[in-house]
């Protein structure tokens, strides 16, 4: 997250210091160009920001038994799924959650790898 930020300050300077320099433009224009570049580099913050927790959650599995449902639902699982783990607690083994009919086994193992289930 810090680096999502850096980046982005990082970008409002340097449109400022573009802004600075551009004395033919009227201010009107030169807002509207920072606030489209400003909202673009916001949404490659987050792309950013998305791909580091995704490459995160494939490292290190997730306990089922602990997790919160905005965790589940990142896996992917629906959310009725998701309230449906959280609902079925605790787990012993992941594969519970297929011989409970939470989630299918073509599911489950797209996520096996990703699933952990520690008291």
């Amino acid at each position: 997250m810090r680096f999502s930020r850096k980046l982005f300050s990082l970008a409002v300077v340097l449109l400022c210091g573009l802004a600075g320099c551009t004395s033919n433009q009227n201010s009107q224009e030169l807002k509207e160009k920072t606030a489209r570049a400003t909202a673009e580099l916001k949404g490659d913050a987050k792309a950013v920001a998305a791909g580091v927790r995704e490459g995160w959650s494939r490292d290190k599995p997730l306990n089922v038994n602990t997790a919160t449902r905005e965790q589940l639902v990142s896996l992917p699982l629906t959310d009725a799924e998701a309230d449906a783990v959280t609902a079925g607690r605790p787990y012993d083994d992941p594969s519970q959650l297929v011989t409970r009919r939470i989630i299918s086994q073509s599911k489950y193992d797209k996520l096996a790898d990703r699933l952990t289930a520690k008291k």
